[in-house]
C-alpha cells in the first residue's frame, strides 16, 4: 500500500496544563499527514470538490501510547489501507530521533456527492484510478 511520512514539531500552543500535547491536537496532526498523502495521490480536498465529492470523516480512532512533549520532533506515517468503498488510513506517530511509537490511529472517510448529499457505497472512479496508478492493481 501507499505510505507517506510527515514530520511535525510540537509547539507551545499544542500543550495542555501537564505540558504534554493536548489529546485534541492529534486530530490536527492526522489532518496534516492525511493532506500530505492525498497530495501524493494527486487527489487532495480541492480536487475532490472539483470532481463533485466530499469525503467527511465518519470514524476516527486513536491509541495514545506515550506523550508528545514541547519541541519534540515526530513523524506521522500515513498508510492507505482501503480505497474502493471508503478511504481508510492508518497512522503511526513515532519520535523522530528514537523511532519510539507514540500513537496509533485510524480514520475512515466516505464519499458524498456534493450536489445531492448522497452517501456513495463505492468510492468514485477518479479516486480508485488515482490509487491504483500509485499502488498497482486491476
Amino acid at each position: 500500500m501507499l505510505s507517506v511520512e510527515t514530520v511535525i514539531k510540537a509547539q507551545f500552543f499544542d500543550l495542555d496544563p501537564m505540558n504534554v500535547v493536548w489529546h485534541g491536537n492529534y486530530a490536527r496532526f492526522l489532518e496534516i499527514a492525511r493532506s500530505d498523502l492525498l497530495d501524493r495521490m494527486d487527489y487532495n480536498y480541492s480536487q475532490m470538490e472539483a470532481s463533485g465529492f466530499a469525503f467527511p470523516i465518519v470514524e476516527m480512532r486513536l491509541k495514545y501510547v506515550a506523550p508528545i512533549r514541547f519541541r519534540q520532533d515526530f513523524v506521522v506515517t500515513t498508510t492507505l489501507i482501503e480505497y474502493e468503498n471508503r478511504l481508510r488510513l492508518d497512522y503511526v506517530i513515532r519520535d523522530l530521533a528514537s523511532g519510539t511509537v507514540l500513537t496509533r490511529a485510524r480514520t475512515t472517510q466516505v464519499a458524498v456527492r456534493i450536489d445531492t448529499g448522497e452517501l456513495c457505497l463505492e468510492s468514485p472512479p477518479v479516486l480508485i484510478e488515482k490509487a491504483r496508478a500509485l499502488i498497482g492493481g486491476p
